[in-house]
């Protein structure tokens, strides 16, 4: 559970890096351009430690997928960039990938892990 609460904040540091590089460059402050670097690296920091158990394949799709999905509904809401209906159509089949690479990720066993007592090893 640690990990994923470690790629939900990714996916936060993400978004508000994003939104932060687009506030900079439509307006004069150039604080939001360091305050991007900042979420964005550490978005990157709490992704890679999220991928210690999170199978890397579901974790990246969640973290980008997600991270578009808010990020355009945040600039529509925001910045009143424009919706469409193939954005739409792009940001649904985003969805609907997201969940089919989660469901369709096995995760390993503990058990699969660890020798059994009856295996033989070599002994140096």
């Amino acid at each position: 559970m640690f990990y994923w609460i470690l790629l939900a904040f990714a996916i936060i540091a993400e978004i508000t890096g994003t939104l932060s590089m687009k506030w900079s460059s439509v307006s004069d402050d150039n604080m939001g351009y360091i305050f991007m670097l900042l979420m964005i690296t550490l978005s990157y920091i709490l992704l890679s430690f999220s991928v210690k158990k999170i199978a890397l394949g579901v974790a990246y799709a969640m973290w980008e997928g997600i991270g578009i999905l808010f990020i355009t509904l945040f600039s529509v809401l925001l910045f009143d960039e424009s919706v469409s209906l193939l954005k739409i159509i792009g940001l649904t089949t985003l969805v609907v990938g997201i969940v089919l690479i989660k469901s369709g990720t096995s995760t390993k066993k503990e058990s699969a892990l660890k020798p059994s007592k009856d295996s033989k090893h070599a002994v140096i």
